[in-house]
């Protein structure tokens, strides 16, 4: 059995747990959740084993009298389970009393209270790039919330090793799997979800061949904001039977409870000086291997990485690995993360993350080994705007060196970027 790898998440649940009663870490399958959670547990329910779920069924203050810690794993096969949890708090119980964590949210209908101010919520999403242990990183993205951070280190990696790791997964218990193994567990995965996840989240699929059109479409739209109408209108080319808005709507409701769909939501700040923002989400999957395999791309068919510069499909690809990277780091600063555009699409940053305090950092994204001054012109416009209130800009790339320009604005290769 592989050796567990530390998380990010991790040091959030030591700074945490201690204080905490209750605890739920949320994420798709395969993110490795139960492995974090277990290494803090003293005792575990597998709700995803049907004997235990119809234990506890029969009697679910059975969480109560186990020695804690207690891990309740896949918690929404039997959500009243919740509410003991809840109501255990409520009562009064230890910190480090329970760990939860759900592969899904319960399906519609469930009467569970939402656990607000008893039970905190992680987000526990695939490896960051700084979690594969592929380079030293040398750049804290905690730190670029305070002015002036130091901004160095060199990575020996290149462009073909970021589309091997896109094309990898951050899925610890299959990114290291050989090529061919991979693929399968990929493609079985994605089956997975249209076969079993969806059906279980009590939805009938009556054509389950259409859900899986309209989810290789979503990916397609990987790093865009390609309207809904559009993604139905691509998944059904042809097809005089096409499902209805009002179906599509509920993949994306059932999808995004599954936490498959990891939509980056607009940055809207607040007192607001723009006028006119998008608001439109930029389309995500949890992982962008998730997207390469329901589209059919290989390091092949994405043509010659070796000299590659530009965008197109590769950089949606790089951006959507990028945005999984950040967001994993920036939960650990306490910051959110969303990306900014105007409405008419004249001023756009990939990724702007708020801090609890206000303070802002704003990041571009770029599949290419050097940055001009162009690349910079948005960050240097939204500095303009925004003032001291912004406490950082960066352009994340695929070269050899992390270093602050004569601007202001830092270079910082994926790799190289850290918690």
């Amino acid at each position: 059995m592989a050796s567990y790898v530390e998380r990010v998440v991790d040091k959030e649940l030591d700074e945490l747990f201690p204080t905490l009663s209750a605890i739920a870490l949320d994420g798709p399958k395969g993110v490795g959740k139960t492995a974090t959670a277990a290494r803090r547990a003293a005792s575990t329910f597998f709700l995803d084993s049907p004997a235990e779920r119809e234990l506890l069924r029969a009697d679910p203050r059975a969480i109560l009298r186990a020695h804690p810690p207690v891990l309740v794993d896949e918690w929404q096969f039997e959500p009243p389970l919740w509410d003991v949890v809840r109501r255990a708090v409520d009562d009064g119980a230890a910190p480090a009393s329970f760990l939860l964590t759900g592969s899904a949210t319960p399906r519609p209908g469930t009467d569970t209270h939402s656990g607000a101010g008893r039970i905190v919520s992680l987000r526990m999403r695939p490896l960051a790039f700084s979690e594969r242990r592929l380079a030293e990183p040398t750049v804290s993205l905690a730190a670029m919330f305070n002015k002036d951070s130091a901004i160095s280190g060199r990575s020996t990696l290149e462009l073909p090793d970021y589309v091997r790791e896109i094309l990898a997964s951050g899925f610890p218990g299959i990114r290291t799997l050989p090529p061919r193994a991979r693929r399968l567990q990929l493609a079985g995965y994605v089956d997975r979800i249209v076969d079993r996840d969806v059906p279980e989240q009590g939805y009938a699929l009556r054509r389950p061949q259409s859900l899986r059109l309209w989810l290789t479409a979503y990916s397609a739209a990987t790093s865009t904001t390609a309207s809904y109408s559009r993604i139905l209108d691509a998944a059904t080319t042809g097809d005089s039977d096409k499902p209805s808005k009002v179906t599509t709507a509920t993949y994306r409701d059932l999808l995004t409870r599954l936490w498959i769909l990891d939509p980056l939501p607009a940055w809207v700040p607040s007192p607001n000086p723009f006028t006119r923002l998008a608001v439109m989400p930029k389309h995500q999957l949890a992982d962008p291997a998730l997207a390469a395999t329901l589209t059919g791309t290989t390091e092949q068919s994405i043509g010659s990485t070796r000299g590659f510069a530009g965008g197109g499909w590769l950089g949606q690809l790089f951006e959507s690995l990028a945005t999984l990277s950040v967001r994993v780091l920036a939960q650990a600063a306490e910051a959110s993360v969303g990306h900014f555009r105007t409405r008419n699409g004249d001023r756009e940053v990939d990724l702007v993350l708020e801090r609890y305090d206000g303070k802002l950092v704003a990041l571009e994204i770029k599949l290419a080994a050097t940055v001009s001054d162009r690349d910079v012109n948005h960050l240097h416009w939204l500095r303009s705007v925004l003032g001291d209130r912004l406490a950082d800009a960066a352009v994340l790339t695929t070269g050899p060196a992390a270093y602050r320009r004569a601007d202001g604005i830092a270079v910082i290769p994926l790799s190289l970027l850290g918690p």
